[in-house]
């Protein structure tokens, strides 16, 4: 049972995170193009990826919970799952903001430009590969 969840675990990993943190971190570029169809495709991908990732944490903890002898409690694990907390709501305002976006660039106004939103997605999107990154360092170093 612990290698199926394992499997899956890191199944969702790669095909949930990687793409999220793709249509992410393409955003701004979209944005400042003032391509509203290719946001609206990347606000539709960040979220449906985004409720995907929400599986790499389910099958994670499941994963440990099958494992026991205290898995969880150890300090990487727990690190580990706050920064993934902290990245799923990192992943609901990159939402809002890219919903904003679509909104303000399918105005007519020549004035709305979603300079407030791009500037927002590009800082958070950053961050957000920098927080998947640590999550690998911790599942990977300290526990090996």
């Amino acid at each position: 049972m612990s290698s199926l969840f394992l499997w899956l675990h890191i199944a969702f990993a790669i095909f949930t995170i990687g793409p999220v943190t793709a249509a992410t971190m393409a955003a701004p570029r979209v944005i400042r193009n003032k391509n509203v169809p290719a946001l609206q495709n990347i606000q539709r991908m960040t979220r449906v990826y985004s409720f995907g990732s929400i599986g790499v944490f389910v099958f994670g903890l499941a994963l440990g919970a099958v494992l026991g002898n205290g898995v969880l409690g150890r300090w990487y694990m727990t690190a580990s799952m706050t920064l993934f907390i902290v990245a799923a709501v990192m992943l609901v305002i990159i939402d809002r903001d890219l919903r904003t976006a679509v909104r303000v660039l399918g105005n007519e106004d020549a004035n709305d430009d979603a300079k407030v939103q791009n500037g927002r997605i590009a800082a958070i999107s950053g961050l957000l590969s920098v927080i998947w990154l640590v999550i690998l360092f911790l599942m990977l170093v300290p526990g090996s």
